[in-house]
């Protein structure tokens, strides 16, 4: 059993490579001519050898929806889990019988980073992300361990909306591996850095509890294989 577990890795690692490759024809398509060159087939970019499939098992309950988040797109990923939970509890239906899955892919992977890589990487810059409390390029995780008075809804008041509050509502977060691949690598050229460099450094600051998962794509299949109705967080 442990020889076909070490078979599985390397062969998992030129798969994901292989996404890594076609993923940086689209997904680098948006950036600078300098970003676009930059490498992106490395087979140890992946950093976690667990087995996502046993992740989305944990799925459960009567009502379950996974949340596509492709882009940034303001405040929804994060707002349409929070609306789904509430207008459950309004009609009888509580959190132990709903499951909630955010997907991060492509340029929403920030939001599955700590503060300080933001600010570092200008990853708000990056993805084009702004600050919902000064619309300008976010230099922090808008999303991670928010202030009490960041979202606040007229005639509502503050809602916690950040990725920790909803965490321990139940909700599930996974980032797409594969583009973790390319733009980790896009960021290396363009600031003339170490790209394994780079790449070690944002793995050790993902925000806790965030699964990772082999692509975006794979994630979405998975989650609706378990049950899960698809809304695009957008």
């Amino acid at each position: 059993m442990k020889e076909k577990t070490q078979e599985h890795v390397p062969a998992r690692r030129k798969f994901l490579t292989a996404v890594a490759a076609g993923a940086a024809a689209l997904g680098l398509a948006s950036l600078p001519k300098a970003v676009q060159s930059a490498p992106v087939l490395n087979e140890d970019f992946v950093t976690d050898e667990s087995n996502p499939d046993e992740w989305f098992k944990q799925i459960k309950g009567k009502h379950r929806i996974v949340f596509d988040a492709t882009q940034p797109h303001e405040l929804f990923p994060f707002a349409w889990p929070k609306v789904f939970l509430l207008t459950n509890e309004a009609t009888g239906t509580g959190p132990k019988d709903c499951s909630v899955v955010v997907v991060l892919r492509h340029t929403a992977i920030g939001y599955a980073m700590e503060d300080k890589l933001w600010e570092k990487y200008k990853l708000g810059e990056l993805f084009k992300a702004n600050d919902p409390k000064t619309g300008t390029a976010a230099t922090r995780n808008p999303f991670w361990q928010p202030k009490p008075d960041d979202f606040v809804i007229p005639g509502i008041g503050a809602i916690p909306l950040g990725i920790n509050d909803l965490q321990k509502e139940g909700v599930m977060f996974c980032y797409c591996q594969a583009a973790f691949g390319v733009y980790s690598a896009a960021v290396a050229a363009k600031m003339n850095m170490d790209v394994e460099a780079v790449r070690k450094e944002w793995s050790a600051g993902l925000l806790p509890n965030i699964q990772p998962v082999p692509s975006g794509v794979w994630a979405l299949g998975r989650a609706q294989e378990h049950g899960c109705g698809y809304i695009f967080a957008g």
